[in-house]
């Protein structure tokens, strides 16, 4: 089966991507959740405008985007979070989260782009992986404390 990726799925590709993957995985997964459309002759249109927004969203350069891999790496991203007495929390930190503490540190990070290995859901420090660029992948240490 023939799709376009209208996001990006780890292993698969990056949204503007045509992928021959087998029906069962297009049908079942794919194409339910909103992750690809069917592919057609006339969809080339709709490729070309989904990989500009890529494009727009990338980090122009690797000089860039290990610019800002060193900025990630420098300090510690303090996440403050509503939590109880015990210091667990009213929910689990999200990529969401983590790019608004980095965005008020002036750093801008897509969402999508952080991956948390485990649900944080205690007050405490973790390491999460944030791909900066294709192939550029950040380290980030996240405090998570109290607060908001």
């Amino acid at each position: 089966m023939k799709l376009i990726l209208t996001a990006e799925v780890p292993g698969l590709g990056s949204s503007g991507d045509v992928v021959e993957v087998k029906d069962g995985y297009g049908h079942n997964y794919l194409l339910p959740r909103g992750f690809a459309t069917r592919w057609t002759k006339g969809a080339e249109k709709q490729i070309e405008q989904m990989q500009s927004a890529r494009q727009a969203r990338e980090i122009a350069s690797i000089e860039d985007a290990r610019k800002i891999r060193d900025q990630i790496e420098e300090a510690p991203v303090v996440v403050r979070v509503k939590s109880g007495d015990t210091g667990r929390l009213f929910g689990a930190v999200s990529g969401a989260d983590i790019a608004e503490a980095l965005e008020e540190k002036g750093i801008k990070v897509d969402r999508r782009r952080v991956s948390i290995p485990n649900p944080i859901k205690m007050v405490g420090d973790y390491d999460v992986a944030i791909r900066v660029h294709e192939d550029i992948l950040a380290n980030a240490a996240i405090q998570v404390r109290p607060g908001k």
